[in-house]
């Protein structure tokens, strides 16, 4: 009888290790799926980013050279 306790104690165990696991599982996958999904919108945002450099370095390009005067700042006034 001890040891039939014993088996259906382990069998518990079992399958609650086996529940955990999958729950784990399940886990991971949402977990990776919004790694994927983040990626994906860093990588957006970067490329983003370097089209807005790339136009306000070709604004800054048509800028006039400043004179002796003052320099122009962002606001466009001179200090």
């Amino acid at each position: 009888m001890a040891n039939q306790t014993q088996i259906d104690q382990i069998t518990e165990r079992v399958e609650r290790l086996l529940l955990r696991y999958e729950e784990l599982q399940r886990t991971n996958e949402l977990l990776t799926e919004q790694v994927g999904l983040l990626t994906q919108e860093r990588d957006s945002l970067k490329s983003r980013l370097g089209a807005a450099r790339a136009r306000v370095d070709a604004l800054l390009e048509r800028l006039p050279e400043s004179s002796g005067h003052g320099h122009k700042t962002t606001a466009g006034t001179e200090s």
